[in-house]
């Protein structure tokens, strides 16, 4: 009884599977009734698809933002402290005795109005 039961299933899997490639479960009648159903799901698909085609390019964007961020945030910092040695005094004074002007050696005066 139990190889019988397996046979009918094997025969029936044999001949569903002969249906598919030989594309005659398109002309059966539960196919034609189903078929927009087939075609409402094959849409799903599809959409599904595009979606996580869309997901994966969008977080390939934000990854190469989040890198071009890091490198400019890294420039800011490396430029800021090139700037902050070009501004001490002690640099500034040697750029301008290259160029002939010396630092003044009395201290600047307050000039105060009298009414």
């Amino acid at each position: 009884m139990a190889t019988e039961v397996k046979s009918r299933k094997l025969k029936f899997n044999l001949g569903s599977f002969r249906n598919i490639l030989g594309g005659t479960f398109l002309t059966d009648v539960k196919t034609t009734r189903n078929f927009p159903y087939l075609m409402f799901l094959a849409f799903l698909g599809f959409l599904y698809i595009g979606n996580s085609y869309y997901a994966e390019k969008s977080i390939r964007n934000a990854e190469k933002m989040h890198k071009e961020l890091r490198e400019l945030r890294y420039k800011h910092i490396s430029t800021r402290a090139a700037l902050m040695q070009r501004g001490r005094q002690s640099k500034v004074a040697s750029v301008l005795e290259k160029k002939g002007i010396k630092e003044s050696k009395v201290p600047p005066r307050r000039i105060i109005e009298m009414d």
